[in-house]
């Protein structure tokens, strides 16, 4: 009785491991010449076995399980099992950013005059916060300290000289390194309330690619604009275009207290297709050229993640573009959103070629902040291709890294060159910029050359270079540096120079600093450790927060009771340094 069930099995077996050609409906697949009749043999356990392992593996493989039924004399087809449900693909990081390292120390005595352009870009700072809301420290490329600093507002005194904003500059001591200074040059536009702006023809430049999908991306971009929209004038006017496999005019110039009809356009927005982004550009200031105001705001809102990937894709391409096109009159603007493909590289650099600003939105909030309580600093530019040059006296001086400003740095001889770009300044701009400083005859970052003339590290002084240079070195003994600046007013295509000296009259101990200047150093130390702390040795997150805490002033708006607890996320995710042998438990 046991042969028959083994050659049962085997048939079975058999059967459902034979390949089957394809049937006609109805064919009897016993006479069919792909399916050969089974061999009536005793099978052994071996092969059973074997038989067995090559079933369940077909299954899993979701092949159907053919079972020859002796009673029919036929083949019926058996339903496939159920697969085991398998995990989501994780999603894949392509945030993409510009890659750079952090200013060196400079010898004075080699390079003693330092030049860049003014950054008022915010959107590192809003990147940063929305990585370590989500629980993980940023890449180091993703943290430009000068974005850090500038992101907060400060109540430097506005301009009462006619120019269109105030220079200011004193020197503090450097918490991070005892012994050093620090160097902070304020600027502060003229503040302007939005109603006396001059009318604005604005473009709205939205991306309702695929990428954009998700709740941080176009349905935030969305409510954002509507942020903006709500607050426009009857003189204004404002104009939507889309993109994503093509381009779409959305709404034509439109004035401004047409409300509901700007409102259904954005709110009509879809999101779907690739993203030609060059495309969307080229209509934007096709566009914005048709409604320009001569005398008025004309600029255009990029609104995107910046993963263009249709049509004119290439870094130096896009940017070219459109600094070609800003010789147009129109400036154009990025807002950021969105998280994985984020190209943030793209959004800092076409803001900056575009003689904008470039934002990051990474909540509701953020939006209200850049286009309500901002919006004359957003919308309004006072000076254009603003430059700033400082020159260090050798004799007092002798070591200076500037914080920040790595992609904005400057050729000495670019500063008097009227024709070489610059970062612009929206009305009530405040702009800081620091730098670290070793003084003369005191120990600095750099060994001092066994057969050279000064000594850099400290210790003697040495004898200061000969030369004129020097003579008047000497002669400003009192000066630590001198601080040069040029911008031009729009439309203008010479710039006007300022300066100002820096003195020991403008040393403040830190302790007796004002709450700006202490909350400031606070934000430039904690974008520096975020960076890897290369240069503020010992000086961790608990000091950072103490000296923020200390410096958190009125807070009108909670922007600096909300950096306290990006530093309290950021030193929870940080790896804690050894603690010495005895502490700790």
């Amino acid at each position: 009785m046991k042969k028959p069930v083994a050659t049962s099995l085997l048939v079975l077996v058999t059967a459902a491991c034979t390949p089957m050609g394809p049937q006609a409906p109805g064919a009897d697949m016993q006479g069919s010449s792909s399916s050969p009749a089974p061999h009536q043999t005793a099978a052994s356990p071996q092969a059973e076995a074997r038989a067995r392992d090559e079933v369940a593996r077909r299954a899993e493989g979701q092949r159907p399980v053919l079972a020859y039924d002796r009673a029919a004399g036929t083949q019926a087809v058996m339903p496939a099992p159920r697969p085991w449900p398998m995990p989501a693909p994780p999603t894949m990081d392509r945030e993409r950013y510009q890659r750079f390292e952090s200013n060196p120390v400079r010898l004075v005595a080699e390079a003693p005059v330092s030049t860049f352009g003014v950054d008022v870009d915010t959107g590192s700072y809003g990147n940063v916060r929305r990585m370590l809301v989500a629980g993980r420290l940023p890449p180091r490329d993703a943290v430009r300290v000068e974005e850090m600093i500038n992101y907060f507002p400060y109540d430097y005194p506005g301009p009462t000289d006619g120019h269109p904003f105030a220079v200011h500059a004193d020197m503090l001591d450097n918490p991070w390194r005892p012994g050093s200074r620090l160097l902070r040059i304020g600027i502060k536009g003229e503040d302007r309330a939005r109603e006396s702006l001059p009318p604005a023809n604005l473009v709205f430049l939205v991306d309702v690619s695929g990428s954009m999908r998700g709740a941080d991306r176009l349905p935030l971009l969305k409510s954002s604009l509507k942020l903006l929209a709500q607050r426009l004038r009857a003189e204004d006017r404002i104009s939507l275009v889309s993109y994503a496999s093509g381009t779409q005019l959305v709404l034509p110039a439109t004035a401004g207290n047409e409300k509901a009809r700007i409102l259904d356009a954005i709110e009509s927005l879809q999101a779907g297709g690739s993203t030609a982004g060059a495309s969307g550009i080229e209509l934007a200031y096709r566009t914005a050229r048709q409604a320009y105001m001569p005398d008025g705001i004309n600029r255009i809102l990029l609104a995107t993640d910046g993963d263009f990937n249709v049509g004119i894709t290439d870094f130096d391409r896009l940017k070219s573009m459109v600094e070609e096109r800003r010789k147009s009159g129109i400036a154009l603007s990025t807002l950021g959103f969105g998280a994985g493909n984020y190209n943030e590289h793209l959004m800092e650099q076409l803001a900056d070629a575009g003689d904008g600003a470039y934002s990051y939105i990474d909540s509701l909030m953020e939006a209200h902040k850049v286009l309500v309580n901002e919006a004359s600093s957003t919308l309004e530019t006072i000076a254009r291709d603003v430059k700033i040059q400082v020159e260090f006296n050798p004799a007092l001086v002798s070591e200076y890294r500037l914080v920040g400003y790595e992609n904005r740095a400057l050729a000495r001889e670019d500063f008097n060159n009227d024709r070489v770009d610059a970062g612009d300044i929206g009305a009530g701009h405040t702009v800081t910029a620091l730098y670290e400083l070793t003084l003369a005859g005191s120990p600095g970052h750099v060994e001092p050359l066994r057969y050279g003339r000064h000594t850099p590290a400290g210790g003697g002084g040495g004898s200061p270079p000969a030369g004129e240079g020097a003579d008047r070195a000497h002669g400003q003994a009192a000066e630590f540096a001198f601080v040069r600046l040029r911008y031009k007013r729009p439309g203008e295509s010479e710039s006007t120079l300022l300066t100002r000296p820096v003195t020991s009259g403008d040393f403040r101990g830190l302790d007796s600093a004002d709450d700006d200047s202490r909350f400031a150093v606070a934000v430039a130390g904690f974008g520096q450790l975020l960076r890897g702390g290369r240069y503020t040795g010992g000086w961790d997150w608990q000091a950072v927060r103490e000296l923020a805490a200390g410096a958190r002033g009125p807070d009108s708006f909670g922007y600096r009771g909300e950096f306290l607890r990006l530093v309290d996320l950021a030193a929870s995710l940080g790896t804690p340094a050894p603690q010495p042998a005895g502490q700790g438990g």
